[in-house]
């Protein structure tokens, strides 16, 4: 099984992608990870979010094979603990899926073409965080239910 983050909207803050990158390295012990980047709309200004949601779901759905188990990082999906991840990645593990995509969408959110494309919905936390540090947030939490699948102790309980 791969794993792909896809986000819309690169980062350029060194500092984040410093830790991007320390965790996509721990993650290649355990699991084939990836991060593909899909840029941000130009002159957004001119075009109304319907619109900007829409263009976003085409750049989206074009990465997207149609085997891919797609789960949305949404605030309005299931929040899991660290624990209950790592469980859900085992079950995703067993049902066989050749690459499961993860997806943080642009600033106004999913379209409803992509919503209809998902297979689930996460939500990382109650909280909002930036399009940027969840990238950070979702790769470590990703490390760490690895690390809690292998019972390594980079979880403490």
């Amino acid at each position: 099984m791969k794993i792909t983050l896809l986000t819309v909207g690169k980062t350029t803050n060194t500092h984040i992608i410093a830790l991007q990158n320390d965790y996509q390295e721990r993650l290649k012990h355990y699991v084939p990870y990836e991060c593909l980047v899909i840029p941000e709309l130009k002159n957004t200004k001119s075009i109304s979010i319907p619109e900007q949601k829409e263009r976003e779901a085409d750049l989206i759905l074009k990465q997207l094979d149609s085997s891919d188990e797609v789960i949305l990082l949404d605030e309005n999906g299931k929040e899991y603990t660290s624990v209950g991840f790592s469980e859900f990645l085992s079950r995703k593990m067993l049902a066989s899926h050749k690459r499961i995509v993860f997806v943080v969408g642009g600033p106004f959110g999913f379209s409803d073409r992509v919503y209809a494309r998902a297979n689930g919905k996460i939500s990382l936390s109650a909280m909002t965080f930036s399009h940027q540090m969840i990238r950070v947030i979702f790769a470590e939490q990703l490390y760490r239910a690895y690390t809690i699948l292998k019972g390594e102790s980079y979880h403490h309980q």
